[in-house]
C-alpha cells in the first residue's frame, strides 16, 4: 500500500516515530556489542529504504511491522543480533527490489540462509487443504536448517495477529484459526509460554468474540478482590521467605482467557467455579547448583502454612518437560477454603520457561548430555527425511508431538525416556530403536509380563521382550501413539507390501507373456479398473495373494498386445425400499463383495463370517440384507422358519482384508504347549494374533485364540497344525461377536 492514498501525513513526525521505535528496539536487544549495534543500524537502514513507500492495511508505515517483529525476537524470545537483523529484513525479498544475492553480499551467507527461509513459508496458507499442509512442511523443514527461521516466523505471526484489526473478518477468522491450529502448539513446543498464551488469547478474541469479551470483563470486575486476596495469601510465605534470607519475586498469573473457557466447558462450570483462574509464582534468585534444594526448601515454607493436595504435585525440576520447562508445581487450600497453585522456580527456570528455546540453549552447556528438545528436533527430522510421509499425513504425525503431554519412563539400566501420554510398549519400543519396535511381541513393566497393547504409566521400568520371527502388521497401528512410532510402523508394513506386491508383478507378467499382452501403463491401468482396485501396487498384491481370477484376461479383446475395453452393464443407484420384492428367492445370488440390486447387505456379527465360509443371505425388515454362516447358532430357525426369507450367498471379488475368528484348543496340559501354539501363530504367513487365554483343570487345558485371518483357507492351515501338536486332542472353530 503506497503513500499516495494517505495525502496528509506528517513524513518528518513520523520519521521520528520510526527512529524513536528502534530505538526502542536496541533497548531491547541483550549483551549487544558496537559491531552488533553497527549491524543492526546497517540493516534497519536498509529495510526502511527498501520499504519507504509501503503501508500497511491500517495506514502506518510499513517498517513498524519489521521493528515489531524484531523486538518480539529480541524482548519475548531472547533472540541475539543475528536474528534480530533478519527479523527487520525478513520481507524485503518477498516485497522490494532487494534480492538474496543483495543480502548476502551486505549482510553474509548467514543472515541470507534465514531470510531465504522465510521468504519459502507463505503468510496466510491456502484454502487447499493439502497445499496449506504442503506449506506448513516447508516451514517445519527450516527446524532442520535453522530454528531461528521458525522463531522469527512465530515473532510475525504474533504481531499480525496484533494487528488483526485493520484486516477483513473472513480473513481475521481464517487467520486466527491457522494460529490455533499450529503456530499456539509449536511455540508451546519451542517453550515460549508467553508467546503461546499471547497467540492463543488473540486467536480465542477472533474465533469466539462474545465469549472472549464476557469473561475478559469478568477478570476486570473480580481484580479487585482477587488482588486483596493474593496479597494476604502470599504475606505469610512472603515473611518466612526474608527470615530466611531469600532473595526473591512473587507474581500472581491469571491464567488466559482460552485456559478459563477449556476449563468451564469441560467441567461444565460457571466462571465464578474455576478455582485455578490464577497462580502465584515465586522466582528464587539462587546459584544454580542449588537450585533444587532451594526450591524445595521453599515449597517446604509453603506448605508450613497451607495444606497440600498430594494429586497435585508437579515435579519438573527433577525431571524437565520436552521444551526444557522446569518448575514446581503445587496446589494447596487456602484459609477461604479455595484452591490455589503455587509455582516454585529459580531465575533461571523462570526465563527459560519465558522465553524457551534462546534461554534453554544459553544455559544448556552445564547440562549434561542431549537434551529432551534435542531429541524432539531429532523426530521431527526424521519425520521430514521419510518420502513415503505425504504433507496431510506429516501435518497429522507433527501435531501428535505437538500436543501430547509426557509420560517419564525408565529403561532396565535405568535412562530416563520421555513419551507422550498413552503411550503403550510398542512406542517405547520404536522409541529405543526402529529394529527394537519391529521385533517386539511383549514386554516386562515393573518384571510383570504385558502385552503390546498395553499403556505405560510415568515411573514405569520396560523391559522390552523380542523375537527374530516377529514383525509388524496393520493391528499394530490401532494402538501406538507416538509419532515417530506409527511412521515406523507404516515404512515397515509399506516394504513387506511392496516385496509381495513385486512377486504379484512376475506372475502377471508370466501371464501377459503367455497371452500375447503387453506389460505397459495402458493396460495396467485397465486392469485396475476391471478388478476394481485403486492402485497397481494392490493390484499386483493381491495377486501375488491368489485373490484374483486371473483366468478372467481370456475373456477380454486383445489388439496388438494391448486389452480393449469391455462394455458392462452399468449399476442402478436407485434405492428401494421393499427388499422383498425385488429379490428372486429362486435364482438369485449375492457374490459378496460385488453390488447385488442396489439393496444393502452385511455380515452379520452373531457368527462373523469370512471369506471360505458356506454362507447365506437373510433378508431383514428394515436392515436390508444379513450373511450369515450356515453353521451359524441362528442358521436352523432362519432356514426352517423363515425359508422364504433366505437366499443364496457366495464369496467372489471381496475385498481382501483381515477377520476376525475365534479358535479353541482342547488338551493334556504339558510343559511348553502354549509357547508351541504361539510359536506357531507367528510363523504362520499372514496369521496375527489378536488375544490368547489358557485354562488348566486336573491336567485338561482349554485355550480360548482370537487370531486375524484373510479366508478360511488360512484358518483351515492355523487349525490342522494346531491339531499336529502332541498333547492337543481337538481343535474348534468358535462363533464371537465382533469387537466393540
Amino acid at each position: 500500500m503506497s503513500t499516495e492514498k494517505f495525502p496528509n501525513i506528517d513524513l518528518e513526525k513520523e520519521r521520528k516515530e520510526i527512529l524513536n521505535a528502534f530505538r526502542g528496539l536496541l533497548r531491547t536487544v541483550q549483551d549487544r556489542s558496537k559491531e552488533d549495534t553497527k549491524f543492526i543500524r546497517k540493516a534497519f537502514d536498509v529495510a526502511v529504504d527498501a520499504h519507504k513507500d509501503m503501508r500497511r492495511k491500517s495506514g502506518e508505515p510499513y517498517i513498524y511491522h519489521p521493528i515489531a517483529v524484531a523486538r518480539i525476537c529480541a524482548e519475548d524470545m531472547g533472540l541475539g543480533a543475528t536474528s534480530v537483523v533478519c527479523a527487520l529484513l525478513h520481507d524485503t525479498v518477498e516485497d522490494t527490489h532487494i534480492t538474496l544475492d543483495d543480502i548476502e553480499d551486505l549482510f553474509g551467507e548467514k543472515v541470507r540462509l534465514i531470510i531465504d527461509g522465510l521468504t519459502k513459508i507463505p503468510e496466510v496458507f491456502d484454502e487447499n487443504a493439502s497445499v496449506q499442509a504442503e506449506n506448513f512442511r516447508k516451514m517445519v523443514l527450516t527446524i532442520s536448517d535453522d530454528l531461528r527461521v521458525v522463531l522469527i516466523k512465530l515473532a510475525d505471526r504474533l504481531h499480525n495477529m496484533r494487528t488483526l484489526g485493520s484486516m477483513r473478518s473472513d480473513k481475521q477468522i481464517k487467520i486466527a484459526s491457522e494460529t490455533k491450529f499450529l503456530y499456539a502448539p509449536l511455540a508451546h513446543r519451542l517453550g515460549l509460554y508467553s508467546v503461546k498464551s499471547e497467540l492463543e488469547d488473540l486467536a480465542f478474541k477472533y474465533t469466539e468474540p462474545e465469549v472472549h469479551q464476557e469473561i475478559e470483563d469478568k477478570l476486570k470486575s473480580t481484580k479487585d478482590v482477587r488482588n486483596r486476596f493474593i496479597r494476604r495469601f502470599t504475606a505469610p510465605i512472603r515473611e518466612a521467605l526474608l527470615r530466611e534470607g531469600y532473595v526473591f519475586k512473587v507474581k500472581a498469573r491469571t491464567k488466559s482467557i482460552p485456559s478459563i473457557w477449556k476449563k468451564m466447558k469441560t467441567k461444565g462450570i460457571p466462571f465464578d467455579e474455576v478455582y485455578d483462574v490464577f497462580a502465584i509464582r515465586i522466582i528464587l534468585e539462587t546459584p544454580q547448583e542449588l537450585e533444587k534444594p532451594d526450591c524445595w526448601r521453599v515449597y517446604s515454607i509453603v506448605t508450613d502454612f497451607y495444606q497440600p493436595s498430594p494429586d497435585r504435585l508437579r515435579d519438573w525440576i527433577s525431571t524437565p518437560r520436552a521444551n526444557g520447562y522446569e518448575s514446581l508445581h503445587t496446589t494447596v487450600m487456602s484459609p477461604t477454603g479455595k484452591w490455589v497453585e503455587v509455582q516454585i522456580r529459580t531465575e533461571r527456570m523462570d526465563e527459560v520457561a519465558e522465553k524457551g528455546l534462546a534461554a534453554h540453549y544459553k544455559y544448556k552447556e552445564s547440562k549434561s548430555g542431549e537434551s529432551k528438545f534435542d531429541r524432539w528436533i531429532g523426530e521431527i527430522r526424521e519425520l521430514l527425511e521419510n518420502p513415503d510421509v505425504n504433507a496431510m499425513d506429516f501435518i497429522n504425525e507433527f501435531k501428535l508431538n505437538l500436543f501430547n503431554d509426557e509420560i517419564y519412563v525408565f529403561t532396565p539400566k535405568g535412562d530416563l525416556r520421555v513419551l507422550p501420554t498413552g503411550s503403550t510398549i510398542l512406542d517405547f519400543a520404536y522409541d529405543i530403536h526402529t529394529d527394537i519396535g519391529n521385533s517386539c511381541i511383549g514386554a516386562k513393566v515393573n518384571n510383570r509380563l504385558v502385552p503390546l497393547s498395553y499403556q505405560l504409566n510415568s515411573g514405569d521400568q520396560v523391559d522390552i521382550i523380542r523375537s527374530p520371527k516377529q514383525k509388524p502388521n496393520d493391528e499394530w497401528l490401532r494402538f501406538v501413539v507416538s509419532a515417530r512410532a506409527k511412521q515406523k510402523i507404516k515404512s515397515s508394513l509399506n516394504e513387506e507390501r511392496k516385496m509381495i506386491a513385486q512377486d504379484g508383478k512376475e506372475i502377471l507378467d508370466r501371464k501377459f507373456r503367455h497371452l500375447n499382452i503387453n506389460f505397459v501403463s495402458e493396460n495396467i491401468s485397465k486392469l485396475e479398473r476391471f478388478y476394481k482396485v485403486p492402485s497397481a501396487t494392490e493390484l499386483y498384491f493381491r495377486i501375488a495373494k491368489g485373490k484374483l481370477d486371473l483366468s478372467r484376461l481370456r475373456d477380454f479383446e486383445v489388439k496388438n498386445g494391448l486389452i480393449q475395453d469391455q462394455k458392462k452393464p452399468s449399476t442402478r443407484k436407485r434405492k428401494d425400499t421393499d427388499v422383498y420384492k425385488k429379490v428372486d428367492k429362486k435364482s438369485d445370488v449375492i457374490f459378496i463383495g460385488e453390488d447385488f440390486k442396489n439393496i444393502e447387505y452385511k455380515l452379520s456379527q452373531c457368527c462373523n463370517p469370512i471369506p471360505g465360509d458356506k454362507v447365506f443371505g437373510f433378508i431383514t425388515i428394515n436392515e436390508g440384507i444379513k450373511i450369515h454362516r450356515t453353521s451359524c447358532p441362528n442358521a436352523e430357525h432362519l432356514m426352517s422358519k423363515m425359508a422364504y426369507r433366505c437366499i443364496k450367498a457366495s464369496w467372489k471379488s471381496e475385498e481382501l482384508k483381515e477377520n476376525i475368528a475365534a479358535i479353541t484348543v482342547y488338551g493334556i496340559d504339558r510343559l511348553g504347549i502354549v509357547n508351541k501354539l504361539t510359536e506357531i501363530v507367528s510363523n504362520q504367513h499372514n496369521v496375527n494374533m489378536k488375544s490368547i487365554s489358557f485354562e488348566t483343570d486336573d491336567g485338561i487345558f482349554e485355550g480360548h485364540l482370537k487370531v486375524l485371518v484373510y479366508d478360511t483357507e488360512h484358518l483351515d492351515q492355523l487349525m490342522r497344525k494346531f491339531e499336529q501338536v502332541e498333547g492337543v486332542q481337538r481343535v474348534e472353530r468358535k462363533m464371537m461377536k465382533e469387537d466393540n
